[in-house]
């Protein structure tokens, strides 16, 4: 699923792709630059980013659902935090954050430890918290998925726990093989056939960089994430298979960027040395004649039903996109581990090619002109292909279900990573 239009047409990405044939690969749609770079300058105008369509949940506005999910991001976070401190995760499973609903599911194997009970209670002084019963735990998916991902090769291209401790979602394009694959396993498996992962500007910036734009390598086009420090220096995150260690990084113009100095491809997070600021382009969702910037003022976790945007350099900004699965490995010819699987909830463009490293962000709903960093785009499932929309709507594949690389991959992959804020 590789979201990056030009990224590695050739050379090893080129070879991925011919060997899995139409499975999980990273996908680049070389040249697909359109014809006249456009000039956003280096000003600060903003604007609020406002979703399309009903709000769910019977909410007034998404500015109101928003705040929900908040409250319900700031509860799971306390409790992911002291879930960290239990034996092996206890028997933690998962969590599933409903604004919707306005509540936070908790899904536990066996009795809650008093200090998950005493934290519980807390919570619920501000959020409705539901503890329900799993059958395995997050430690014991987690083990079994492993095992899979080890012995499958390219018959399956994604696993993923299910949320609610019910067992693993495997997913192939052949159903017998990645049966096959998943057998010997004691908790309970589901296959579905047909997922295809695939490797996924703005066109003209300048330093400092913003997140959201557009950069290539020798192999091909990616889109810039957000502007980071790391080791004491000024980075852009991007998605780490938009190109190599040592690669220089231009824009389309052929202006450098900087060179790639950390490159993680089992996480998909790369850092591009160079002067970049905390703003993301953003553009009203299926409108890009219009172009401001968003100031970036924090990070979120990524919690499954939570929704966000996206702003890619190719299709632009989209929203209305839910998180459906998280802790995802996918294969693309390698193995990508602690992706998240998104969806656009009414089958429109989530993210395509060329959007690979563009930015995954949350609206803050005390003031929609700014936003969270969730993560970088890092592929699409190609059995979902849809309209492309945003700078360049042909010659490249789009899709409503996305993958991406949360946050707490970049903090994995670079300990010490701390976002830049606008």
């Amino acid at each position: 699923m590789n979201l990056s239009p030009t990224t590695r047409t050739t050379g090893r990405f080129a070879r991925l792709a011919t060997a899995l044939g139409a499975g999980l690969v990273l996908v680049a749609v070389a040249g697909a630059h359109p014809a006249a770079a456009q000039d956003p300058g280096k000003d600060t105008t903003t604007q609020a980013i406002e979703p399309a369509g009903a709000v769910p949940g019977g909410f007034a506005s998404w500015k109101d659902l928003l705040a929900t999910q908040e409250r319900l991001v700031r509860a799971a976070d306390r409790i992911t935090a002291a879930v960290a401190q239990e034996r092996n995760g206890g028997g933690y499973a998962g969590i599933v954050v409903a604004p919707e609903n306005h509540e936070l599911r908790l899904y536990w194997k066996g009795r809650t430890s008093q200090a998950i009970d005493g934290l519980v209670g807390q919570l619920r002084g501000d959020v409705s918290v539901s503890v329900l019963p799993a059958r395995h735990s997050a430690a014991e998916l987690t083990a079994a998925m492993a095992r899979i991902a080890k012995r499958a090769g390219s018959a399956i291209t994604s696993i993923a726990p299910r949320v609610d401790g019910s067992g693993l979602d495997v997913t192939g394009l052949d159903a017998s093989r990645a049966r096959s694959a998943a057998s010997g396993e004691t908790v309970p498996i589901s296959v579905e056939t047909g997922v295809r992962p695939q490797l996924a500007t703005r066109w003209n910036d300048s330093p400092p960089w913003y997140g959201g734009g557009a950069w290539q390598s020798p192999g091909g086009g990616c889109s810039t994430g957000f502007a980071v420090t790391y080791g004491g220096s000024s980075k852009i995150l991007s998605a780490g298979h938009c190109a190599a260690l040592g690669n220089t990084a231009t824009d389309p113009t052929g202006e450098v960027i900087g060179s790639v100095t950390q490159d993680n491809n089992g996480l998909d997070v790369l850092l591009i040395n160079t002067s970049a600021a905390g703003r993301v382009f953003n553009n009203p969702v299926g409108n890009v004649s219009t172009e401001f910037t968003n100031q970036v003022i924090g990070t979120t976790s990524s919690y499954v039903g939570m929704w966000l945007c996206t702003s890619g350099a190719y299709s632009g900004t989209n929203c209305t996109i839910q998180v459906q699965q998280t802790g995802v490995t996918i294969n693309v010819g390698y193995l990508i581990t602690g992706t998240v699987r998104a969806e656009q909830t009414a089958h429109l463009n989530a993210v395509g090619q060329g959007d690979s490293g563009g930015s995954v962000e949350v609206v803050n709903s005390a003031n929609t002109n700014q936003v969270y960093a969730a993560g970088v785009n890092t592929a699409i499932d190609t059995s979902t292909a849809v309209t492309c929309t945003g700078y360049v709507t042909s010659g490249r594949t789009c899709a409503w279900r996305m993958y991406y690389s949360p946050w707490s991959n970049a903090t994995s992959a670079y300990p010490g990573i701390a976002i830049t804020l606008g």
